[in-house]
């Protein structure tokens, strides 16, 4: 036996949470999941599985049942980061993706605190630039894009948001009215084509209306699940929107509201 042979390192945390995504994507599919059948699809134990299942009922992103889960109920006013991030992750990965192919090298970006756009920062991490400035108020999101030699990442000062990792308030407006870019990246908790987009906290709504005013374009990145959504805060009408960027699953009646409205669309 070989004793300088050192153990397989543990699984690690990141591939703990993508197992969690894809057991929140497969309950908000079929209805449900049984512990059976996860045991089954990840080759884990059943005690590992029902660990899995507990943690996630106590942040809200199944409702644990008898032997499996069932979908999580009515979303929170102001739902925290870590479980807007284990819902429709996949969906938000492509949203992400057909984001990132609209930056060009040597553009000057906004992104906004969120789950998807949060996804758009991965994939800048992904590419090679010669020159890009990110201007953003999500700390996760500046994190994400730390260590990129040719990324210059600018933070919003202000007041924390503990749900959503952002600042937001007096500070980070003063600090963004002297400030410029091409495009803004928006997520919202809400789109109707009547009210607006929208958002549960009313700073952060202020901040975002700010954003669209500096940015020369406005791309909103949703979900299919938030369309006809409406939070407490209207951020803008949806007509000062350049883009909207969701999933094939968006409802036909509110993407065709948004193109009479002159709002182009791009479904991945």
């Amino acid at each position: 036996m070989n004793k300088g042979r050192k153990a397989p390192a543990p699984p690690t945390k990141l591939l703990v949470e993508e197992r969690r995504r894809r057991i929140v994507e497969r309950v908000e599919q079929q209805g449900r999941a049984t512990v059976e059948e996860l045991v089954s699809l990840f080759d884990i134990s059943a005690v590992t599985i029902r660990a899995d299942l507990e943690a996630l009922d106590r942040i809200g992103a199944i409702s644990r049942s008898h032997g499996g889960a069932l979908p999580a109920g009515p979303a929170q006013l102001d739902t925290p980061l870590n479980i807007k991030e284990t819902r429709h992750h996949a969906q938000k990965r492509r949203i992400g993706q057909a984001a990132a192919r609209l930056i060009q090298d040597g553009d000057t970006i906004i992104l906004d605190s969120g789950s998807t756009t949060v996804e758009i920062a991965r994939q800048i991490r992904q590419q090679k630039w010669t020159s890009l400035t990110v201007i953003t108020n999500a700390l996760n999101i500046a994190m994400e894009l730390s260590g990129l030699p040719a990324v210059r990442v600018m933070m919003l000062g202000g007041l924390l948001r503990q749900t959503s990792y952002s600042l937001a308030g007096p500070d980070a407006e003063q600090t963004l009215l002297r400030l410029s870019a091409d495009r803004l990246f928006l997520g919202v908790d809400g789109l109707d084509p009547e009210v607006g987009v929208t958002t549960p906290d009313p700073l952060e709504a202020s901040l975002n209306a700010l954003m669209i005013r500096v940015s020369r374009q406005t791309v909103a990145v949703l979900d299919a699940s938030k369309f006809g959504q409406r939070s407490l805060s209207v951020i803008a009408p949806v007509s000062s929107l350049g883009l909207v960027i969701s999933d094939t699953a968006a409802p036909a009646e509110y993407i065709q509201a948004l193109e009479a409205q002159g709002v182009k669309t791009l479904l991945v």
